[in-house]
């Protein structure tokens, strides 16, 4: 399929990131690097010293031996990257004192040099080696994930925006290198997408080089999973590009059907019905994205599922419960969408118009944002 789409003329230019345009050197500069062990610190870090987890150990033993994989893996993606040591601890049932006695233990534990390589290590300098495609859209799909990666949406998603690109003439780029976030790189595109990614991905340079082009007049596409972390350790991703930070989902009954309704005139709507039903994962979020001057798209009809799980307190955020929004960053333009952990919804007719009115908007309307500070 990816020889057949290269090798035709009109199709988009694919790259999968694995040509690196120079050799990279270790990463120094991981946004955690230097940070003092305490409870919120990522549970990863905690798990890849011997004595920060000897102090975990002691205070609730045997407690994280019993933690599922998924939970407890040092090596990415792994949940433990997207959990602090307190959530982690109150996920397994641990009280508020010996939190805290974790929280002080952790505290007198040294930072050392091993440490810091071992922090650093999931992250990259790798610069992959892509060029612009000359009269099209150019769009970097970014697909890097430390935290929890649900492969069968991830892989979903990757097909749906092949085939889009195709019908729509665009050129992708596909990279898990955190590396591509800089100046020269991103300056090749007229929009990033992330691709449900999970987990603190970006050096401290690779965020200032992200957050300064999409400042400028660039474009941010998140879909699903990119907004679905329990714990973030870069707080202006979740807190000014999103807009919001996620609360949760059911457990229970984790697949509903629901209602979608169409909250605006916005040019994102444009071709979609007033409303449909679809099932899918139903993300709650903390505090509405308005809040963050964020226009919503598609709205959640939450009296036609059930978003009260005792699961999963605090899922409940009444009648304003965006699903799809915009906003401005600066020059800069943003989309998220939280539908789409099912496979089935990435050939969902409605959600894919979605996605396609949304990349296009971002990608080409240049005018949608005044340049404000943020």
């Amino acid at each position: 399929m990816l020889r057949k789409l290269l090798a035709t003329a009109v199709a988009p230019i694919v790259l999968l990131g694995s040509g690196v345009a120079s050799a990279a050197a270790p990463v120094t500069d991981c946004g955690n690097r230097d940070t003092p062990f305490s409870a919120a610190s990522p549970l990863v870090d905690v798990l890849l010293s011997d004595q920060a987890k000897a102090v975990v150990e002691k205070v609730i033993p045997g407690k994280i031996a019993a933690m599922p994989p998924l939970f407890s893996g040092t090596t990415p993606p792994t949940f433990a990257a997207i959990l602090d040591v307190k959530s982690a601890a109150m996920f397994l049932g641990t009280d508020a004192a010996k939190i805290a006695e974790i929280d002080a233990g952790l505290r007198t534990v040294p930072v050392t040099d091993a440490d810091r390589v071992k922090r650093c290590a999931r992250f990259d300098n790798d610069v992959p080696a892509l060029s612009r495609a000359p009269g099209k859209i150019n769009v970097l799909v970014f697909e890097k994930i430390n935290g929890f990666k649900d492969t069968p949406s991830v892989d979903a998603a990757h097909a749906a925006l092949i085939a889009m690109a195709d019908r729509k003439g665009w050129a992708l780029a596909f990279t898990d290198k955190g590396g591509a976030f800089n100046a020269k790189t991103l300056g090749q595109f007229d929009a990033v997408l992330w691709n449900n990614i999970s987990g603190d991905v970006l050096t401290v340079s690779q965020r200032a080089a992200f957050k300064g082009w999409l400042e400028a007049g660039g474009a941010f596409v998140g879909v699903h999973g990119s907004a679905g972390d329990p714990v973030y350790f870069w707080d202006w991703y979740p807190d000014t590009l999103l807009g919001a930070r996620f609360v949760g989902h059911p457990r229970g009954k984790q697949f509903q059907e629901a209602r979608i309704a169409v909250e605006s005139a916005h040019p994102l709507a444009k071709g979609l019905p007033a409303e449909w039903r679809m099932t899918d994962e139903w993300y709650s979020f903390r505090s509405s994205p308005r809040l963050a001057g964020a226009t919503p798209v598609l709205m959640l009809d939450e009296s036609t599922y059930e978003p009260n799980d005792p699961q999963m307190p605090g899922l409940v955020m009444g009648a304003d419960h965006p699903l799809a929004w915009t906003n401005c960053i600066g020059k800069g333009r943003m989309f998220y969408s939280a539908i789409g952990h099912r496979p089935e919804t990435y050939s969902e007719p409605n959600h894919l118009h979605l996605l396609e009115n949304a990349i296009t908007w971002a990608a080409t309307d240049k005018a949608a944002c005044p340049a404000k500070a943020r």
